[in-house]
């Protein structure tokens, strides 16, 4: 079984690492990469919460200076089991 996997990742340089957010589901991800790219063309504070967990609030200063990386990848179930098993024998 293969799945998909969604990841954004925004730098500043001045505060490092600000988001490193991985998605399972395609339509989740492109709604969030539309509300970021809604952030910086209407020059909007990026902010977001899911209800439950989650909560962000980049100020548009910083957004707009911040490096945005977006990549994909392909996870299978074989090796989920390879990182557990790798995992347990380092023990």
């Amino acid at each position: 079984m293969n799945t998909q996997t969604y990841n954004i990742r925004i730098e500043n340089e001045k505060f490092g690492k600000l988001l490193n957010e991985t998605f399972i589901d395609g339509i989740q991800f492109k709604l969030f990469l539309k509300m970021v790219s809604g952030c910086l063309e209407l020059k909007n504070d990026l902010t977001f919460f899911n209800g439950t967990d989650f909560l962000i609030n980049i100020p548009y200063k910083f957004l707009k200076d911040s490096i945005i990386v977006t990549s994909t990848n392909e996870f299978t179930l074989a090796d989920h089991a390879k990182s557990k098993i790798e995992a347990l024998v380092t023990k």
